[in-house]
């Protein structure tokens, strides 16, 4: 019989994320959607237009492919519990947010605001409308990211910042670049950090024996 995995959760990824919670709750319970939205959006430069286009790309589900695929690179996590881990704590909470899209089919700012004078977006951007809440691109980021930042080695804890504010700069480039207003991305934000952790706290102590058997 195998140990179970010792669970440790990385304080330089969660205390930040808590007070994004708190902070975030806050904003939304004194500022409209319309104020948030445009506390982002009306702030742009051509700089910012190009570092927010391929931010976004860190909640793309085929980039989060990529860098998991890349992760087998190193030897540890060469096992069927990192496989199937992997894949849960990405998957689980990406099924939920396209759930609650379908469900709420709410409409995006573009759609909400109707293309309005005083919004900003990139030319070639594509023209979205539905389906905005909550943020997929959200979820998928802090869910590999507080993922990521979960398997990190002790000696290397403090990437866990950089990755949160990694995760951070998706939600901010979806409101840039008008794909979501602020609820969007926080409750994107949300569902893929908790039902990660959950999911890799259920692994941690119920599938360790997975460990056991290589993937070469």
């Amino acid at each position: 019989m195998y140990k179970k995995r010792p669970v440790t959760y990385n304080p330089w990824f969660y205390i930040p994320f808590l007070a994004w919670i708190v902070m975030g709750g806050i904003l939304l319970l004194f500022f409209t959607k319309e104020q948030l939205f445009f506390a982002v959006n009306s702030h742009y430069t051509p700089f910012a237009d190009v570092v927010m286009y391929y931010t976004t790309w860190l909640g793309e589900g085929w980039f989060i492919v990529i860098l998991i695929l890349l992760l087998f690179a190193i030897s540890r996590f060469r096992n069927l519990w990192f496989v199937t881990t992997a894949t849960l704590c990405n998957l689980v909470p990406f099924g939920l947010q396209q759930g609650l899209k379908e469900y709420f089919k709410a409409p995006r700012p573009r759609a909400y605001f109707h293309d309005s004078s005083l919004m900003h977006f990139l030319q070639g951007w594509p023209s979205l409308v539905n389906n905005s809440f909550p943020s997929g691109h959200s979820e998928g980021a802090f869910a590999f990211l507080s993922f990521a930042s979960l398997i990190l080695p002790e000696k290397y804890r403090k990437f866990g910042l950089v990755f949160f504010v990694l995760a951070l700069s998706v939600c901010y480039s979806r409101i840039y670049l008008t794909a979501h207003f602020f609820a969007d991305v926080y409750a994107g934000s949300i569902i893929g950090c908790v039902l990660t952790t959950v999911i890799y706290s259920v692994m941690c102590r119920f599938g360790s024996e997975l460990e056991k058997d290589k993937i070469d």
